[in-house]
């Protein structure tokens, strides 16, 4: 009898659910800043193929892809760079919600950020003509201000997406995904080298270079497609 009289008790929220609840709503605060991330280094480097291929006096074995933002239509890479720069931006901003707290969390996105950065620099600072590019351009390439500028932004980088790979292995070691972790390492040497390789094939750079964006997109995706794995 006493239990019939007794009113229904509702039951408070599991801390389990909220918690979750909470992860799903990081989880998707950062996934769309870190797209930017994702895309900006296949964009990239479709808009250089491409260009590569139908700007007249191009080599890939001789010129690099930064020439390509000079000649009359070397706006469209000056636009690739800047959007480029963009969408990395906004991929750091994106890592750094989904590794917020966690290993990583802050100088990682921050690498990914200065290395962004310099894309806006690259634009702002062209890179000069050389090996017969733009058409009838010398082969000598003779160092400018501008060009400096554009390879010390280059350097400035491309070790920052090094520093950025190496900080990134421990939220990939701390997800259990080691394999993941031992890759970015191959790949941190593999752009070093590629970079390293510059002053004598042009080609190595662009390999070495073309990796380091592919990879950073695929370790953007892993890590912002589940932030609250920690």
């Amino acid at each position: 009898m006493t239990d019939a009289l007794t009113p229904p008790r509702r039951r408070a929220p599991s801390v389990s659910t909220g918690s979750r609840n909470v992860a799903t709503a990081s989880r998707s605060a950062a996934r769309w800043p870190a797209v930017g991330g994702v895309v900006a280094g296949p964009l990239f480097l479709a808009a250089g193929i491409v260009q590569g291929f139908t700007r007249d006096g191009f080599h890939f074995a001789r010129n690099a892809i930064s020439q390509l933002a000079l000649g009359e239509a070397g706006w469209v890479q000056t636009a690739s760079f800047v959007l480029t720069g963009a969408l990395l931006i906004a991929g750091g901003t994106g890592l750094r919600r989904a590794l917020r707290g966690g290993p990583g969390g802050t100088w990682g996105p921050a690498m990914v950020g200065v290395f962004g950065v310099s894309f806006w620099a690259a634009a702002a600072f062209p890179a000069d003509a050389g090996a017969g590019f733009p058409a009838g351009a010398p082969e000598a390439t003779v160092m400018s201000g501008h060009g400096a500028a554009h390879m010390a932004a280059g350097m400035i980088g491309y070790l920052a997406l090094c520093a950025a790979f190496v900080v990134l292995t421990r939220p990939l070691t701390a997800r259990g995904l080691r394999g993941w972790a031992a890759a970015s390492r191959v790949v941190t040497v593999a752009v070093l080298a590629g970079f390293m390789a510059s002053a004598a094939s042009v080609l190595a750079f662009t390999a070495g270079a073309g990796l380091g964006l592919l990879w950073l997109s695929a370790v953007t995706a892993r890590l912002a497609a589940a932030p609250a794995d920690r």
